[in-house]
């Protein structure tokens, strides 16, 4: 249940922004760059593992600001949202606190391709955010810039070539050591902002700009490929002066959704909730966009920008004479704006002024803060390993848009894994993966560390292989235990309510099963479901939860000395019964996948001089990406089903030799402990 209030922010401020001068005789166990929403989830995973851990943020007002759209989750996205309050995060919750229009996106699918989504109140999501880090225990929060990485020797008894210790802030006399620093640093890294001809340096508008020097790190001293990508934001138009009787109404989800687990409702009350207004471009839209491209830098040159989220500009360009959508959303309950989803644009401000007014609501809008578009640095993630750990490098995680996504979601995603290992990491502990068989947060990061990016990447459930599987209803079930048993990072209060949750679901699942009739008195129970009577079957429970036409209450009234208790659990068993004949054949292809996986690949293999039957070009791509295991490896482009076959060779035998080796050890050991015995048994 939501009961959580927040306290008065200055109050928690003073303990916890200490002076910078203060800190560099400390040692941290975990320090984060950036306080964005990888920022904010990588900390807050840190601290929970164990590590004391300090967030290094340029302002911590700005902490948890939703620089472009204020909503979170969608299709795909919700998953995501869902797997991280499944870890603990911190993002679920605070969408169900600062949520005011809650929907859930793909009804006419199946559940396992819902994507909840909520609008967001700007000031409730911040306000959120900034409580909840500035109370977490073991977690230090200060503003300030980083100007460098503290970089060392490596451990020889570990994988890479460089060992990072720590940070330099921008004044260049505060270093401040950690055994593990994780870098999340958006659109700042050596960010440039654009708006029609005029160029600054920047991530956001309002923000100073990032050092340089810590790209300067990157590339040089640390030797990481690094590449260019740009988004963008639209306008944000003041309310009053549109005219919503001319956009078609889109009302909210009657009863809210929460996307946390531990939430029962949301803080927003269903009557509460804000609309949001559907209108579309016209004609005049491409006119003044062609007109002025010669004055917008930004959309003229190479840099990628997002595909699935692209500029009025490139949608323009790339689909002539069509008609867009842009949704007029709200950006809080009391906020005066509205947000133009679909018009991020770059050109001059009062070109941005033309295109809107071309637009029936906004034919007299005026325009608040203008569209702008940004340009910054990313690291190639193939340099990073499935705990988006850099592999040349020590001690260093990445996570969120330097890894080259684009979205809160993927942000906050990678920012808890990260988080949670680099915290894993600086108390000595082994780094832990998600499999993409068994999480949408595992499917992302192999997604980065194997296949690389050329543009923004976004999350969608068509990248999911086994997604009947891995729905926003049973994140949960798959998550939970795992990141309170393996990873150190979910509490023992959310730990015991999965266990209450799986116990019962599992019961009610029995039950269901144990309920085992014919047709024919299944007709009897149900007369308003079209059960067949020409088979002589008998059919349990779950074969009748699997029908359309049948819901849990239906049953629950029928047997209600079996099923009443488990009502609470009515959409989910429904769910269940609907998925578990496609899970089911899922099994084999994800054991065959696991196993995989479980086949490791050493670091420092010489794949140029491998003994193994692999082409120049197939060598020189595991050379330059250097999977994990051999799950990665087949998920390379280029690599082909005959390298992967020598691959496994090379690992089975590789893994025979080892075993055997360790046997002999086992053996000679034994043998020296007898002797050992026996000698002490003789007279002295």
């Amino acid at each position: 249940m939501l009961r959580k209030k927040l306290p008065f922010l200055h109050s928690l401020l003073s303990p916890v922004s200490r002076h910078v001068g203060h800190l560099t005789g400390h040692q941290y166990d975990v320090i984060v760059v950036g306080g964005g929403h990888a920022g904010t989830e990588a900390a807050a995973a840190a601290a929970r593992v164990g590590a004391e851990t300090l967030l290094i943020t340029q302002k911590i007002h700005t902490i948890g600001a939703l620089s472009c759209n204020p909503s979170l989750g969608g299709v795909g996205k919700g998953q995501l949202v869902k797997e991280v309050d499944a870890l603990d995060g911190l993002c679920g919750r605070a969408g169900d606190w600062a949520g005011i229009h809650f929907s859930i996106l793909n009804r006419r699918k199946g559940p396992a391709v819902w994507g909840p989504r909520a609008q967001l109140d700007r000031q409730r999501y911040r306000d959120f955010i900034q409580s909840e880090l500035l109370s977490t225990p073991r977690l230090t929060v200060v503003e300030g810039s980083v100007e460098e990485l503290l970089v060392t020797e490596p451990n020889p008894e570990e994988p890479g070539h460089h060992r990072v210790t720590g940070i330099r802030l921008a004044n260049g006399s505060h270093a401040i050591s950690a055994r593990s620093v994780v870098l999340t640093t958006g659109t700042f890294l050596s960010g440039s902002l654009f708006v029609g001809q005029t160029t600054s340096p920047g991530g956001r508008i309002g923000d100073a700009p990032s050092s340089a020097g810590l790209s300067h790190t990157l590339r040089e001293r640390l030797g990481l490929r690094t590449g260019r990508l740009r988004t963008g934001t639209p306008p944000r138009i003041v309310k009053d002066s549109v005219d919503l009787s001319l956009a078609k109404l889109h009302l909210p989800d009657s009863h809210p959704t929460p996307f946390s687990f531990l939430n029962t409702h949301t803080h927003c009350k269903p009557e509460e909730q804000l609309p949001c207004y559907l209108t579309f471009t016209t004609p005049g839209v491409e006119r003044v966009v062609r007109e002025s491209l010669q004055l917008n830098c930004h959309i003229q040159q190479d840099t990628k920008g997002p595909r699935y989220c692209p500029s009025i500009e490139s949608r323009v360009l790339r689909f002539p004479g069509r008609s867009h959508q842009v949704w007029l959303e709200p950006e809080g309950v009391t906020s005066d704006l509205l947000y133009p989803q679909g018009l991020s644009m770059t050109m001059p401000p009062d070109i941005q002024l033309r295109l809107i007014r071309e637009i029936p609501p906004m034919r007299r809008a005026e325009i608040h803060t203008p569209g702008y578009g940004v340009q910054y640095d990313f690291v190639c993630p193939t340099q990073l390993s499935p705990a988006l750990q850099v592999k040349s490098t020590q001690g260093l995680f990445l996570a969120g848009q330097i890894n080259g996504t684009t979205g809160y979601e993927e942000a906050a995603a990678q920012g808890l894994w990260a988080g949670a290992n680099a915290a894993r990491s600086a108390l000595s502990m082994p780094t832990v993966t998600l499999s993409r068989t068994e999480s949408y947060i595992g499917v992302l990061i192999d997604d980065l560390v194997s296949r690389g990016v050329t543009e923004p990447y976004r999350m969608f459930t068509s990248r999911a292989e086994f997604r009947t599987s891995l729905r926003p209803d049973n994140a949960d079930l798959r998550l939970t235990p795992k990141g309170f048993e393996e990873v150190g990072c979910v509490s023992s209060v959310r730990y015991q309510e999965s266990l209450r949750v799986r116990n019962s679901l599992q019961d009610a699942l029995t039950a269901l099963q144990a309920l085992f009739l014919s047709t024919s008195s299944w007709k009897k129970k149900l007369p308003s479901v079209p059960i067949s009577e020409t088979k002589s079957t008998l059919l349990t429970g779950l074969d009748l939860l699997q029908y359309n036409d049948v819901t849990f209450e239906m049953l629950a009234s029928a047997f209600p000395e079996s099923l009443s208790s488990f009502m609470e659990f009515a959409q989910r068993l429904k769910i269940e019964a609907v998925y578990k004949p496609h899970c089911d054949l899922n099994k084999k292809e994800i054991e065959r996948i696991q196993r995989e996986e479980n086949m490791s690949l050493p670091q420092d293999i010489d794949y140029f001089s491998l003994p193994v039957s692999l082409s120049d070009e197939v060598r020189e791509i595991l050379d330059r990406v250097r999977p994990s295991t051999l799950g990665a490896a087949t998920r390379l482009e280029g690599i082909t089903p005959a390298a992967v076959v020598n691959l496994l060779n090379y690992v089975r035998v590789t893994e025979k030799k080892k075993e055997t080796h360790r046997n002999q050890r086992q053996q000679e050991a034994q043998r020296d402990e007898e002797l050992c015995a026996n000698s002490a048994s003789l007279p002295q």
